[in-house]
């Protein structure tokens, strides 16, 4: 029972990769198939386009991983520095980089995000800009408290006694106590950069047509969907087994990484 979401992961992942391996097609229209229920030729029917909606489900996941992915990747190593040298140094330096975070922190998230993406305009660069730009104060805070727990230990004191360099007491000595919980938050900042993802493009200020995008599908497929509500329940089923998987993956690591759980 505890495997099912690495299972999903990697049913996803695959699917992903044999997307890119087959041609699928998924912006090729073919009216006469214009919301055709689920058959033997498409699985889950067509779209209001007649295009093939696992083709765009396919494409729709590609794109929500591959910003997931970019975007954590770039926030956590902002977001780690930023808490680091906060942690480290104190002083000026902290309350300045905190009053910073700070002034992220006073606006919901997503909001901030469609803020910047309404300013910046749609596409997926300025996407990949905006989520940037809201999601790395997470990792700053909890960097920079675990750091200030840090600063202090035995084997970082004994460092700084030999006159290592400041990058390498935070590279060798602070950062790998640091990589569980940054790990664990990571997990949670993946699902929760899909459902941002998903939510911008529904709004229109994400990936644009003819593009597939689960946000965008969402929102074409509302119209119709006392006539064809499986072209909405196979995006959602797809967007909630996705996002429920590394949700729970995240509470599984945790639980992992807890000593007190784990004694």
């Amino acid at each position: 029972m505890k495997r099912w979401p690495y299972l999903v992961l990697i049913f996803w992942s695959c699917a992903v990769l044999l997307s890119h391996l087959i041609d699928l097609q998924p912006d090729h229209i073919n009216l006469e198939k214009v919301l055709a229920l689920p058959n033997t030729e498409a699985w889950l029917g067509n779209d209001d386009l007649g295009r093939s909606i696992v083709a765009r489900l396919l494409a729709g996941a590609g794109v929500s991983m591959l910003v997931a992915l970019l975007v954590t990747s770039i926030t956590l190593t902002v977001g780690t520095l930023v808490g680091l040298i906060a942690g480290y140094f104190g002083g000026w330096v902290d309350r300045l980089l905190m009053q910073v975070t700070d002034v992220f922190l006073a606006f919901p998230g997503i909001l901030l995000a469609i803020a910047f993406a309404a300013v910046l305009g749609p596409g997926l660069n300025n996407l990949l800009l905006a989520l940037c730009m809201t999601s790395w104060v997470g990792y700053a805070r909890l960097t920079r408290a675990q750091a200030l727990s840090l600063r202090h230990r035995q084997h970082v004191l004994a460092a700084e006694s030999l006159g290592a360099p400041v990058m390498r007491i935070m590279r060798r000595h602070m950062l790998p106590l640091l990589a569980a919980p940054l790990v664990v938050e990571a997990t949670y900042s993946i699902a929760g950069l899909v459902i941002a993802e998903a939510s911008l493009s529904f709004l229109g200020l994400g990936i644009q047509a003819p593009h597939a995008s689960w946000g965008s599908m969402l929102k074409d497929g509302v119209r119709y969907l006392l006539v064809a509500p499986h072209y909405v329940l196979a995006v959602g089923f797809s967007l909630m087994s996705l996002v429920l998987a590394i949700n729970v993956l995240g509470d599984q690591l945790r639980d992992a990484w807890d000593i007190k759980r784990a004694r």
